[in-house]
């Protein structure tokens, strides 16, 4: 007799049902087709035989990775070790909905699989009442489990980098040029609105942001004199031209305009030269995005034209998915259309016409130097989408292949193969993404350094903490440095308090040898006394000079010889 076991994968855990009356069930399949949408049909042919709810939602990423890579969980193994019947006279079938899984579970215990058929019906049934099969499991909560592993393995499937979010380089370019427009509006408004007091400006100073610093520094035309000449040579960068406003200021047919005007005007031109101003840093964080996420691309065309290229087909994915003809006619769409709507010529160049090596080709090779340019910037753009460690190599060596085809068609030069190109810039890349994987591994080896160190410092802390509390007597390297300070002070004091006592000891002392040497002076002391003297001066002596104690020897003979 077979007995089938189908196993199903829920977001909740792993579920092992038994399906009754295996052969009668494949032959009326279009009924059991029917069967599915009723529980209580469905009930009379499969029951539930094991659930093994997963422990958190970790372990439950865990295994679905396991399922999707087609490999057996240990949790599955012990979970169908424990359940499936896998040795008696009932021949048992496992039903899987994926062959791949199923694969691997036939070599781990060498049971029959079976995929299609009566399983795929089973598993249909299963999925859609798994939530009344399972005690304990309402519908609200499966569908939570459902959600929240969804979010999860999606997460880690995609593995987001962070630095190479070419998003924000879309959103920056779409800025730029934005700024651009607005720039150039309100520079014509500053150009317009001081022209009425100064007019002559115009014709001397032809660039936007440098007007806008200079109405904002004149102002007033009339108080214009001598000493603000340095101060224009240094917006103007040219003292021909300072002089020559200084001039015209003093000879100009302007209106004359009133203060609170003036104000607006200088207000007005200090926005317009802070935008400017910002244009430049905003500029410069586009040029330090795209080294990061496509530096292929950006050494091949530039940093502005390859950011358009990626802004305009949505991201550095869909770019290195376009073949090289939608590439060259990038961002001429609509004439593109209308050529093949008129049936006249199409277009030879969309965005890349904006770069150099079109400006620099003979009006003939226009259009062969910008097929090979897409050519080659669809090259660089699938480097940079697919490689692991960013590098500009490749980006250079295309860059190099460009200027060759361009010399070729002016002087003829045969340019060299792509092959040894190639060849050439894989050897160097490999080089270095090597290098840079190696920095890479020896700042992760001082970070995590670091942070042992800090852990064992904090460790440390915490157990003369501990220390401290229990016995009163282990301090912190803070506690000890205070108790050093405190005993060195003590010291000091005591042996201030000291000194005044042995000098007058030593004075004493002095006096005593001075008068038994002239034997002017001779007391009569008794014998007590002497002997305590004699003490006294014994110890002093020993941390006096070698001549002191000569002394005191001769006194101790002549008292003899007395």
């Amino acid at each position: 007799m077979v007995v089938l076991h189908v196993l199903f994968e829920h977001a909740a855990g792993y579920a092992l049902f038994a399906v009754r009356e295996v052969e009668e069930i494949g032959m009326l399949l279009p009924q059991v087709e029917e069967s599915v949408l009723s529980l209580g049909k469905f009930n009379s042919m499969v029951s539930l035989a094991a659930f093994f709810p997963f422990k958190s939602a970790q372990a439950a990423l865990e295994n679905m990775n396991a399922i999707s890579e087609g490999v057996v969980h240990a949790d599955l193994k012990l979970f169908l070790e424990t359940n499936l019947p896998l040795s008696g006279k009932k021949k048992a079938i496992l039903g899987v909905s994926d062959a791949k899984i199923g694969a691997a579970l036939q070599e781990e215990f060498t049971i029959s699989i079976q995929t299609g058929g009566v399983v795929a019906e089973i598993t249909r049934g299963v999925r859609l009442h798994f939530h009344s099969l399972v005690k304990g499991l309402t519908a609200q909560a499966a569908s939570k489990a459902q959600l929240g592993l969804g979010h999860s393995y999606s997460r880690a499937k995609v593995k987001f980098n962070v630095n190479r979010a070419d998003n924000m380089i879309i959103q920056s370019i779409a800025l730029l040029d934005q700024l651009d427009k607005d720039i150039n509006t309100f520079s014509m408004r500053v150009r317009e609105w001081y022209g009425y007091h100064f007019p002559e400006l115009i014709k001397i100073v032809s660039e936007n942001s440098m007007y806008c610093r200079l109405a904002q520094l004149i102002g007033n035309r009339k108080e214009l004199s001598e000493e603000s000449l340095e101060s224009l040579e240094e917006v103007v960068m040219d003292s021909g031209k300072a002089q020559a406003i200084l001039d015209a200021s003093r000879s100009s047919m302007g209106m004359d305009i009133s203060p609170i005007d003036l104000i607006n005007i200088e207000r007005f031109s200090n926005r317009v030269v802070s935008l400017a101003a910002y244009r430049l840093e905003l500029q410069e964080y586009l040029r330090s995005k795209m080294s990061q996420v496509a530096p292929n691309l950006a050494a091949l065309i530039g940093e502005v034209v390859g950011a358009r290229l990626i802004s305009h087909a949505g991201s550095l994915t869909n770019l290195a998915k376009y073949p090289a003809s939608t590439v060259q006619i990038l961002g001429a769409e609509k004439a593109l259309f209308r050529a093949l709507k008129t049936r006249g010529n199409t277009p030879k160049y969309g965005l890349i016409f904006h770069s150099t090596f079109i400006g620099r080709a003979a009006a003939k090779n226009k259009g062969r130097i910008s097929r090979y340019l897409a050519n080659k910037c669809t090259i660089a753009s699938r480097i940079d989408c697919f490689s692991e460690v960013p590098t500009s190599v490749f980006g250079d060596k295309l860059r190099e292949q460009v200027e060759e085809r361009l010399s070729f068609y002016e002087t003829g030069e045969v340019p060299r193969k792509n092959v040894d190109v190639m060849k050439e810039a894989v050897k160097e890349a490999s080089d270095v993404a090597s290098e840079i994987k190696r920095k890479l591994e020896k700042k992760e080896k001082k970070r995590k350094k670091r942070e042992k160190k800090l852990q064992e410092l904090a460790e440390n802390g915490e157990t003369n903490g501990e220390a401290e509390v229990e016995d009163g007597e282990a301090d912190t390297p803070v506690a000890k440095k205070k108790k050093k300070k405190q005993a060195a002070e003590a010291t000091e004091e005591a042996e201030a308090v000291e000194t005044p006592a042995k000098k007058k000891k030593k004075q004493k002392a002095e006096d005593v040898e001075e008068t038994t040497d002239n034997g002017t002076e001779e007391t009569q002391v008794p014998a007590k006394k002497k002997n305590r003297k004699t003490e006294t001066l014994d110890v002093e002596a020993a941390e006096e000079t070698p001549e002191a104690v000569m002394s005191e020897k001769k006194k101790k003979r002549k008292r003899k010889t007395d």
